[in-house]
């Protein structure tokens, strides 16, 4: 790998930095607001999963007792 100067290394930063499209603050709003609710969907499904194992379970469990 060839090794560049402090300098050139400085313009190529400088010039990667120009490339960068920042998203707008509707679009960042946006993408939140769906994580926010993929995350609570997410929440909720896997509170539904946990509640029917966690009765199964516990009607295996009293099968043996």
């Amino acid at each position: 790998m060839a090794r560049v100067s402090p300098g050139e290394f400085i313009r190529q930063v400088r010039s990667e930095s120009a490339k960068i499209v920042w998203p707008s603050r509707r679009e960042t709003v946006m993408t939140g607001m769906m994580v926010v609710i993929m995350t609570s969907l997410l929440a909720v499904f896997f509170l539904g999963v946990d509640t029917a194992f966690s009765t199964i379970v516990h009607f295996l469990l009293g099968l043996l007792s």
